[in-house]
């Protein structure tokens, strides 16, 4: 290693240690006090079972919070728990005084929970996205900086493998300076399908899929370009589900259409999804198997996005909700040439046991890199992100920890793609909030 390599390498990984967040610092002595908001499939498995059989040892649940009363009783025994449980958050907070408050509720509300949280003294752990507008975002922001706790935003998808070496290979300037990229993600018939069906499939809950989705792929964006959006113009559609069909009913295990619908899902075949939801709904009404055909569904089932970046980046992205595989194609176009990667997260035939990126130089040298896929958890970041927050060693080379910034930084983009498609206009990332957009992050 040369002199300068050492240098650029032990001074970017010495101010990682330095943008560690305090709340990933373990207390000497005592298990930290953690509580939970939401307690729906992904809260009681990606942040409760296996939190407490990965680090049992140094956390502690002190309250579990959701607004349904059965489901909540029902997430507290799937995570395998004793701590009281609540449906009223307020009470749950001022009762057991967490440290740590994991919010994993309707991105509706994510905001109340945060903030709150904030002010009754707890560091955040919050699922993406952060929340689902401009309005929200600044309420967080604001909250954030008023009680000096920290907001730390869970973008698993820094965290595997294959977009990690991703990350490496454009900061060592394989492809030299980037200048647009092309990405396009595709949900299949299975996985898509199943946002139309939930609380998702209502602006109010989960904002559209260009912010409950979406907030993924822009900040993986956002880090492997090392530079923030700043404007943004989008077009978008509901033209395949919702009421684009002959008919519908309310959801499927009673809907007379089954035999003739090719959206007709069986939650009954999921012991888990039936206790936890199909058990419950007595106490809200909620349709976890909810018919993709209903009339009052007003997200878009395909985008098309335009944004430009402060360092004159040029992004084209898509979303399609209907696809027969699932994946994404993405491209980075740079001043010394390409950069090419084609994932498929799931398939209905054999997938190889390794993801591969392609480099290729502008005068004809082309690389084929192999990266292992076999991991489970989003190709294996859900466990180093659970890692990094519950047991980190105060390192972060590839700066993969994000805080309110980059969780807002996220949800800016689709807020923006949005608010664009509704009034058929351009929008600038700063005039949504307070943050203005960075050129580079680069350390």
């Amino acid at each position: 290693m040369n002199r300068r390599h050492f240098l650029h390498q032990t001074g970017a990984a010495g101010l990682s240690t330095l943008l560690v967040p305090e709340i990933l610092q373990a207390a000497p002595g005592a298990k930290k006090r953690i509580a939970m908001v939401g307690t729906g499939h992904r809260g009681t498995s990606m942040w409760g079972s296996s939190v407490v059989e990965e680090f049992g040892d140094i956390v502690e649940f002190v309250g579990l919070c959701d607004s349904n009363p059965g489901r909540v009783e029902t997430g507290r025994k799937m995570i395998g728990v004793q701590c009281p449980t609540f449906t009223d958050f307020e009470k749950m907070m001022k009762e057991t005084k967490p440290e740590l408050l994991i919010v994993t509720s309707m991105d509706g509300v994510h905001h109340e929970h945060i903030v709150r949280g904030l002010e009754l003294g707890a560091d955040i752990i919050t699922e993406k996205p952060m929340t689902i507008d401009e309005k929200k975002c600044q309420l967080i922001l604001d909250a954030e900086k008023r009680t000096g706790r920290k907001v730390h935003v869970t973008f698993n998808y820094r965290f595997s493998p294959h977009r990690q070496k991703i990350y490496e290979l454009l900061r060592e300037g394989a492809i030299g300076e980037i200048t647009s990229v092309d990405f396009h993600w595709y949900l299949d018939v299975h996985h898509g399908a199943d946002y139309f069906r939930r609380w998702h499939r209502l602006r109010k809950n989960g904002g559209s899929l260009l912010v409950h989705k979406s907030t993924h792929h822009f900040d993986l964006l956002n880090w492997w370009l090392q530079s923030e959006p700043e404007e943004v113009y989008a077009y978008g559609a509901l033209e395949h589900y919702g009421k684009n069909n002959a008919f519908r009913h309310t959801h499927c295990r009673p809907c007379p259409h089954k035999s003739e619908c090719k959206f007709y899902w069986d939650i009954n075949k999921s012991a888990r999804l039936v206790k936890l939801y199909a058990d419950n709904e007595k106490y809200d009404g909620y349709h976890r198997d909810g018919c993709v055909w209903r009339e009052d569904i007003d997200i878009f089932d395909k985008m098309a996005v335009q944004i430009r970046y402060a360092n004159k980046v040029q992004v084209s992205y898509s979303l399609t909700t209907y696809s027969p595989y699932e994946g994404y194609r993405i491209s980075f176009n740079g001043t010394k040439g390409k950069l090419d990667a084609w994932i498929q997260e799931s398939q209905p035939w054999e997938a190889e046991k390794f993801d591969e990126i392609q480099v290729t130089s502008n005068f004809g040298k082309r690389e084929i890199i192999r990266v292992s896929n076999t991991e489970a958890g989003h190709g294996g970041g859900d466990v180093r992100l659970r890692k990094q927050l519950f047991k980190p060693d105060g390192n972060d080379p590839l700066k993969q920890i994000a805080g309110s910034r980059d969780g807002a930084m996220s949800i800016l983009v689709g807020i923006a793609a949005r608010n664009s498609i509704d009034t058929g206009m351009p929008v600038k990332i700063a005039s949504l909030t307070s943050l203005k957009p960075m050129a580079s992050r680069e350390v």
